[in-house]
């Protein structure tokens, strides 16, 4: 018998850096060990996918991509105002893999899978294995869902959703259509951006074949995330119909100027995606390197408001453990 053939983004994906030493020797970078620090890749392993290192600019250290994936000595601060779970995931799971914060929604957490690890990830400490199901334990994530009629979106995460196969995902969805009083679904992911690839026949067909509206909400950080391959990907995804948000964090380092949020949002509609929220920083451990005031965020964001249209300037939000919503601010 002939094995199949794995399809080409599980290909790159297999390939993706995992040593910062070799990421920054092809980025033509010194090995310098005031910045890579190997404790905090052991703690929270580097994985960046070959395509969106290209992207980096070559011989430039403060890349606002490499920094967004670089391990750094950063992370060994500890802050007393930080934690391991700066959202409050842990009480509201209410089942393995299902948190319910909000009214009117759930979040399944379909894998603790990424494509890449973001520095500032705010599941980055979690136990994942304790919070994603296992296959045993997603009919006790179903029958949840099942007897809390209110719920009326899913919202897929992890982890990234898209790195499962589309036939695990097709799975995955023939059980919430049985839901009656499901109406929506989203996919919360950022393969489309950081591995294109991605968006195969096979997930077109996934996200077409759905009785309800697909919305992907993606995470893109900076302009320069936005290549031509993405911008492709992006136009598929569109020609199937498909809602494309966008979220991003906002960076010290990486985007906490008025040029680099004017150059996303207007990249992103571009690319046929709107801009939809704009997050302080989750204060995650080892990530308060990258936080930015929120006195200096309402002072770009008032910047913004003068620079672009309404339509392509995101809402500045910050989610909070145990409020209904995200914090508008």
């Amino acid at each position: 018998m002939i094995a199949a053939r794995r399809p080409s983004w599980q290909i790159e994906l297999a390939q993706a850096y995992r040593n910062p030493a070799a990421l920054l020797r092809d980025l033509e970078l010194p090995i310098d060990s005031t910045r890579v620090e190997e404790h905090a890749n052991a703690r929270f392993p580097m994985r960046v996918p070959r395509g969106y290192a290209a992207r980096m600019r070559k011989g430039d250290a403060h890349d606002p991509l490499l920094r967004q994936v670089l391990p750094s000595r950063e992370e060994g601060i500890n802050r007393i105002d930080y934690s391991e779970d700066p959202v409050g995931d842990r009480a509201a799971l209410r089942q393995p893999g299902l948190l319910h914060k909000y009214h009117g929604r759930a979040l399944l957490l379909a894998t603790n899978a990424c494509a890449i690890n973001c520095r500032y990830c705010f599941r980055r400490h979690l136990r994942r294995d304790t919070l994603v199901p296992q296959d045993h334990h997603l009919e006790r994530a179903l029958a949840y869902i099942k007897s809390h009629p209110s719920i009326r979106e899913i919202i897929l995460s992890g982890g990234d959703p898209l790195c499962l196969t589309d036939a695990k995902l097709a799975v995955l969805t023939a059980s919430l259509r049985e839901i009656a009083h499901v109406k929506r679904l989203r996919v919360h992911t950022r393969l489309p951006v950081v591995l294109p690839e991605r968006v195969s026949d096979g997930l077109l067909r996934w996200l077409s074949g759905q009785p309800w509206q697909p919305v992907l909400v993606l995470h893109v950080n900076h302009a320069n995330e936005i290549a031509a391959e993405v911008v492709a990907a992006l136009a598929r995804l569109r020609a199937a119909r498909v809602t494309l948000l966008n979220q991003s964090v906002l960076l010290k380092g990486v985007n906490d100027s008025l040029s680099a949020l004017a150059e996303l949002s207007e990249a992103l509609f571009a690319a046929g995606v709107l801009p939809y929220y704009l997050h302080l920083l989750d204060r995650v451990q080892g990530a308060s390197h990258f936080a930015v005031p929120a006195s200096q965020a309402r002072l770009l964001m008032h910047e913004l408001r003068r620079e672009l249209p309404g339509y392509l300037v995101p809402r500045l939000v910050q989610e909070a453990a145990g409020l209904p919503y995200k914090l508008p601010l």
